[in-house]
């Protein structure tokens, strides 16, 4: 009787028993859903945090945004061509209808004063390199084919290098809103037929090219018009004005710096240069206007 009473009642105390069970059952479940949802809470925290960070990253150093790009984005690969400069001296190359070989004859007593020496022209190179902010190997190139020129047609070296200088700041690329283009400002339009032995009008940015037309042209004006002053005046385009708004005082002024120069005194490279195109007053000061420039007859000069 007892043994049954015992077996009746194991039955009721399991039934009773499998609600609490379950209750724990759903109470685990939900704790581990709640561990799961911390979790990933936690991890898309620390993802958006490290995203803020490579944001700010890349603000401030986009250059790291570019090498993350080409990292996980690479071009594809091109064949590499080996890409060299061309040397200075085949910017300064002349045409080859200008270059001529040096003479072997002595040099007259005339064209020793027109050449200078070595040195001059070294401290004419480096106070010209200097006041223009010009590389000093491009400068001497210039200064050097100037006094060649200057040799050839028998004209002042320093006074080519100052109408270079006033009229493009010895920018052989230089070009004015009417047209006149390179290191002398020669209007390549106008005086196209000096260019066509050369290879054209194209010529007239090639520095030799145009400082060979530009200081024939300017011993042109100067044989014309009878002085330096007069040859300025014509240069600059004012030959038909009663003045030249100052320009052949800007040349004679820096030609007369670059005769100090030479002689080897010490000149300022700041004093300031006024363009060609600023007025200024047109009266050269006493000082300049007594400058004498040797011009000597040349039969190689063509007229215009």
């Amino acid at each position: 009787m007892t043994h049954r009473s015992t077996e009746a009642a194991l039955p009721a105390s399991t039934v009773a028993g499998q609600p609490a069970l379950a209750r724990l059952r759903a109470r685990a479940q939900a704790i581990s859903a709640r561990g799961v949802l911390t979790t990933a809470q936690h991890t898309l925290t620390v993802f958006g945090i490290s995203a803020l960070a490579l944001i700010a990253l890349l603000m401030f150093r986009p250059d790291l945004g570019k090498q993350l790009t080409h990292s996980l984005f690479p071009l594809p690969m091109a064949e590499a061509q080996a890409v060299e400069a061309p040397a200075l001296s085949a910017l300064m190359e002349a045409p080859a209808s200008v270059q001529t070989a040096a003479s072997d004859a002595p040099l007259s007593k005339e064209e020793k004063a027109l050449l200078g020496t070595q040195k001059q022209q070294q401290w004419v190179t480096n106070w010209l390199s200097k006041r223009y902010r010009v590389a000093n190997d491009a400068t001497n190139m210039l200064v050097s084919t100037a006094y060649l020129t200057a040799r050839e047609i028998k004209l002042d070296p320093l006074l080519i290098l100052a109408v270079m200088a006033i009229e493009s700041g010895l920018n052989p690329f230089a070009e004015s809103p009417v047209g006149a283009q390179g290191l002398m400002q020669v209007m390549s339009k106008v005086h196209h037929e000096r260019f066509q032995e050369m290879g054209g009008v194209q010529a007239a940015l090639n520095p030799v090219a145009n400082i060979r037309v530009g200081s024939l042209i300017l011993k042109d004006y100067v044989t014309r018009g009878g002085s330096v002053e007069a040859g300025l005046k014509t240069y600059v385009g004012a030959a038909n004005f009663a003045t030249d708004s100052g320009y052949g005082s800007r040349v004679l002024a820096e030609y007369r710096r670059l005769k100090q120069v030479s002689a080897g005194q010490r000149v300022p490279t700041t004093t300031p240069v006024m363009a060609s195109n600023t007025p200024a007053p047109a009266k050269a000061p006493a000082a300049e206007s007594g400058i004498t420039i040797k011009v000597l007859p040349h039969n190689e000069i063509a007229g215009l």
